[in-house]
Order: structure tokens, then C-alpha cells, then sequence
């Protein structure tokens, strides 16, 4: 195997040894503090151009399944790992075209990355074909994450039926929707049908009830797909989930914000205001809504106080910045989407 190295925008460089595909990528480096779900992680939207750097101090020892994937492909750039847990994901790393580098010093990392938050960065995995120093010049001349609107890239481009029978029909925007979403509201009985992230409140509000998805990058560009939220308030029940819910808020007049280096993993305490319990909940976001004392405001973060819900009771709509359907992730926040659609039902 050949030695690879990531390189940060500040000029840090970790070498490690290559594992996956060959190639140099460019993303954004970020951390996710999940134990496990190493496959659903890399092949979620939200993960769109971000080089994610695995806490766990092994990935890949139980091996991949087709059905853990929460897309048809990788969407993360790259895997930064500690230890290769197995040559079954080495190899489907590599025919999945997703560079992987292993041996890097990911505590030295995070804790950079926690610092300095969330940085540019190219991992390279092979260093014969590019000097670091060439390399820091390129990853300082990518773009930042601030306003790149990447839904476009991941989002369905042609609506499909995902669950043909059932009750309610739920329509499902997809910004970058997680397979695993799907699945858990056809479990108490939906008709699922995905829009692209186009869709006009007209195209929506003939259905019983609509799920704004997860999804990548930042939302303040998003001003179609948040005027199409608008329009759609007081129509028909809503439910965001992730982006989803950063849109519901710029829809209601709330603000978002780039958090330094993101909520990502399956351990995020979060606040129910009405009940004073704690959900430990499962997060994958770089962007947030702005702390608010408002009314509709339902969750909280432990972390740092960022809006985690809220509930619209007269416009029917409501959202989660954690999500519930936990792919991978702790099952506190699971009843939500299945209450949700079972009060849709009616």
C-alpha cells in the first residue's frame, strides 16, 4: 500500500497509509464522534464534499452489507481512520471510488479541528503525485462551505414512488434524503413519493403530509427551495428533519449560522423544553439555527444552546435538527417520526 497524507488549510499535514481508491480529493475536514455506522456515514448526502475523520479508533471490523447504505453511492470524499478494521471495507473503498486513508494521528486531528473548527483540506493518497506543499497551496484556493448551496448534487433529479400503498401519501423533499427515513415512515404504514428539491408548494399540497429531508452545505442559499417552504405553511402538516428544519426556520423568520465544527455523531444531548427530558440523539450538521428564547422553539442542544425543533402548531408544522430515524444512532428520538405520521393519518 502506497503512504497517503491529508493536508488542513492552516498547513498541519498527517500522513498516514492509503487504504482506499487512488486519487486527490478536496472537501471540507471534518469529525464525526459515532462508534459505529462507518458505511452509512460516508454514503449519507449530508456528507457532501466533507473529508470525515472517524473518531472510533478502528472502522471497518464488522464489515459492509448493501442495505447499510443510505445512498446508491459515497457522497464523503474521503475516510480519515486511526486503524483499518478489516480488508472487506478497504476493498469497498476502493470500488466505490472513495479515498481512505488509515494510520493518521486522529485524535492530534479532531483536537486541531476543535480548535481551529472545521477546515479546507485535500487528502492525497498517494504522495508521489503531489508535494504537500503544492497541495496546501490548492486547498487554500478552494472554496469555503459558507454559502455553497449543494442540494442540487445529491437531490433526486425526477420525483419517484418510494412505497406505492399505504396511508397517509407523505411527499418527501429530497435536499439529500437518507434511505433510512424512507424506511422508517413506510414502517407504521406511509405512501412515500420523493420530489427533487425543485418542488413547488403546488406539486406538494395535494398530499396528506410533507417531510423536508436532510441534507448538505448552507441552507441561507437556498432561497427557491425556502420560499417553497413558505408557501406551503399552513397547507398541509410539515415535518423537517435537518436541513429541513434550518429551512422551516429562514420560512418563520429564524436566522442560521455556521457552527465552528459541526454537530456529527450518534451522542448529542438535546433538550426537551416542554418535558425537561434529554434525548441522546444522532447529528450531522455544519450549520445551525441561531439560539432562541421563542415559544416554538421545542428542543435545545446541551452543547451550545442552537435550536434542535421547533412546532408551529397553527401553520402544522414542526421539524428536528437531530435525526430521528437514527441511521446510525441511539432510538430516543424514534417514536417522533412515527407519531408524526400517525397524526397525519388522523
Amino acid at each position: 500500500m502506497t503512504s497517503g497524507f491529508l493536508v488542513l488549510e492552516d498547513g498541519t499535514v498527517f500522513r498516514g497509509r492509503s487504504v482506499g481508491a487512488p486519487g486527490t480529493v478536496f472537501g471540507e475536514a471534518v469529525f464525526t464522534t459515532a462508534m459505529t455506522g462507518y458505511q452509512e456515514t460516508v454514503t449519507d448526502p449530508s456528507y457532501a464534499e466533507q473529508l470525515v475523520c472517524f473518531t472510533a479508533p478502528m472502522v471497518g471490523n464488522y464489515g459492509v452489507a448493501d442495505e447499510r447504505g443510505e445512498s446508491s453511492r459515497p457522497h464523503a470524499k474521503a475516510a480519515l481512520m486511526r486503524q483499518l478494521g478489516g480488508r472487506e471495507w478497504a476493498d469497498w473503498l476502493e470500488a466505490h471510488g472513495l479515498v481512505g486513508i488509515d494510520e493518521i494521528d486522529t485524535r492530534t486531528l479532531v483536537l486541531r479541528l476543535r480548535d481551529g473548527g472545521a477546515m479546507r483540506a485535500v487528502a492525497v493518497a498517494d504522495e508521489a503525485e503531489l508535494s504537500a506543499a503544492d497541495a496546501l497551496e490548492q486547498v487554500r484556493a478552494q472554496p469555503l462551505m459558507e454559502g455553497q448551496a449543494l442540494v442540487a448534487q445529491v437531490s433526486a433529479p425526477e420525483p419517484y414512488v418510494f412505497s406505492e400503498t399505504g396511508s397517509p401519501r407523505i411527499a418527501v423533499v429530497d435536499y439529500g434524503t437518507k434511505r433510512s427515513i424512507l424506511r422508517r415512515l413506510t414502517q407504521p404504514g406511509a405512501a412515500v413519493t420523493v420530489f427533487p428539491h425543485t418542488a413547488l408548494p403546488e406539486e406538494l399540497a395535494d398530499f396528506d403530509g410533507v417531510v423536508l429531508s436532510n441534507g448538505p452545505g448552507d441552507p441561507e442559499p437556498l432561497h427557491e427551495e425556502t420560499e417553497a417552504v413558505r408557501g406551503l405553511l399552513g397547507r398541509v402538516p410539515i415535518l423537517g428533519i435537518c436541513l429541513g428544519h434550518q429551512l422551516l426556520g429562514l420560512a418563520t423568520g429564524h436566522e442560521t449560522f455556521k457552527l465552528p465544527f459541526g454537530h456529527r455523531g450518534a451522542n448529542h444531548p438535546v433538550l426537551e423544553r416542554k418535558s425537561g427530558r434529554v434525548l441522546v440523539t444522532s447529528q450531522n450538521h455544519g450549520f445551525a439555527v441561531t439560539p432562541s428564547e421563542a415559544t416554538e422553539v421545542t428542543y435545545v442542544s446541551l452543547y451550545d444552546g442552537t435550536v434542535e425543533g421547533f412546532d408551529f402548531p397553527e401553520l402544522r408544522a414542526r421539524s428536528v435538527q437531530f435525526h430521528p430515524e437514527a441511521g446510525p444512532g441511539p432510538h430516543d428520538a424514534w417514536p417522533i417520526l412515527e407519531r408524526w405520521v400517525e397524526e397525519v393519518r388522523g
